[in-house]
């Protein structure tokens, strides 16, 4: 274990200062739990680090345990289970996994730290077939605020097992996690964007939105908005365009897979399209998030259902004439994703019919005038909206209401006073 005072690095996120009274690289759940018991002896807050990419906020005092020296995947081919250290990444997890046949069940970007993206939900490539990740979680190890390190079950522990899966970081420092792995070795996936400028961005969405009444639940897709910047290291079909892109990732065959998006393909000319048969180590490039680091600020709203005509004016709000350059995405849920798991776990709004994220990089802009286009956007949605999405809320470590319904949240403030009585991980959403 090293310990630095402070001029820890953000990590993916550099939109918000990370200035902690003290830094612990941990290197095993010996050093997370000596972190832990020091910052109760001291009385400090405790953050959690891996990669940065769910930074809530300003980071300012407390001890900030960095986790991405715990770094160790181990599959077992045989029970289809990985055994994932807490600082490591989906790419590390997909990549141990794929001379298997086999694949976890990750987010969009490989560099994002799976642990932490799993207790917060976890909403991945192919969630619509198989939920979300959390609801395959077999084990975890955790360190709670009383530092005792504690390997929890469904058998042992339940109550805590069921919290940790989709409570997010309030209950400990996971060290450690066991979760079960999907047989998928290749699938058809990718994505179509059209021109969004003028009536098209709303005539590709009112399609979309038929359109994911009819498709199985073995497809899962999103479509995103985004303004490209007029830069010469983009595509030339894309820049300086209003994009809409619609990305499907499907494990059935390559020729169901065409036959299921040809109602897409028919609503007109492609800009772009790069649908077809892949490994499944080549999923990131469906999303393809870009992988450096940078400022941004984000929020996700769940939403019980989506008419074309809100949809347009979210486009109207975010596109163009945006004060700021706005990515939005919608996320079809449905299918296992409405399914409660066994045993259950604190994963909420699984009644969602859709999430509607937003993304804006913080280069020359602030995140008060972020904030007021996101209200202004929620406004509009507001008769639809269920909650907020825990794992896509970036910047806003200030705002935690709507992350669970209510019943949830005073089951998830009782395991809180029983093994965090003293708030040592009270609101540490971060990743």
């Amino acid at each position: 274990m090293t310990a630095e005072p402070t001029g820890f690095p953000t990590g993916f996120q550099t939109g918000f200062p990370v200035r902690p009274d003290l830094v612990v690289e941990a290197a095993d759940a010996q050093d997370v739990r000596t972190a832990v018991a020091r910052a109760a002896r001291d009385g400090l807050r405790v953050g959690l680090h891996a990669t940065g990419h769910g930074l809530p906020g300003p980071v300012e005092g407390g001890v900030l345990i960095s986790t991405r020296k715990m770094d160790s995947v181990q599959v077992d081919p045989e029970r289809r289970t990985a055994r994932i250290g807490a600082g490591v990444t989906w790419g590390q997890v997909i990549e141990a996994a794929a001379p298997h046949g086999l694949a976890p069940l990750n987010g969009s970007s490989p560099g994002v730290g799976a642990v932490s993206y799993t207790l917060g939900g976890g909403l991945g490539v192919l969630a619509r077939e198989f939920g979300y990740a959390a609801d395959h979680v077999r084990s975890l190890d955790v360190v709670t605020g009383d530092g005792v390190l504690r390997h929890v079950t469904p058998a042992d522990e339940p109550e805590l097992f069921w919290g940790l899966r989709g409570g997010g970081h309030r209950l400990g420092a996971v060290t450690g996690m066991e979760t079960a792995l999907v047989p998928v070795a290749r699938l058809y996936g990718g994505s179509i964007a059209f021109d969004g400028d003028g009536e098209g961005g709303a005539r590709v969405l009112r399609r979309y939105l038929e359109w994911t009444r009819t498709v199985p639940g073995a497809l899962t897709s999103s479509v995103s908005a985004l303004v490209y910047p007029d830069l010469p290291q983009l595509p030339g079909p894309l820049r300086g365009r209003y994009v809409i892109s619609v990305r499907v990732a499907y494990t059935g065959s390559a020729a169901e897979g065409e036959r299921l998006v040809a109602p897409l393909r028919a609503t007109g000319p492609a800009l772009a399209d790069s649908l077809r048969e892949m490994p499944y180590t080549d999923s990131h490039t469906i999303h393809s998030d870009p992988p450096f680091p940078h400022a941004y600020y984000g929020d996700g709203l769940m939403l019980g259902g989506l008419d074309p005509e809100r949809a347009a004016r979210v486009l109207e709000l975010t596109g163009r004439k945006a004060p700021m350059m706005t990515v939005v995405q919608l996320n079809h849920l449905g299918g296992a994703l409405a399914a409660a798991p066994e045993p259950d776990n604190a994963v909420p709004y699984r009644d969602a019919g859709f999430l509607l994220r937003m993304l804006s990089p913080l280069d020359g802009t602030d995140v008060a005038s972020v904030r007021s286009l996101y209200e202004e956007v929620a406004g509009v949605l507001e008769p639809l909206a269920v909650g907020r999405s825990l794992n896509f809320s970036f910047g806003g470590g200030d705002r935690t209401e709507g992350f669970h319904g209510a019943r949830t949240q005073k089951r998830l403030a009782g395991l809180v006073s029983r093994y965090d009585p003293a708030s040592l991980f009270g609101g540490a959403y971060g990743s």
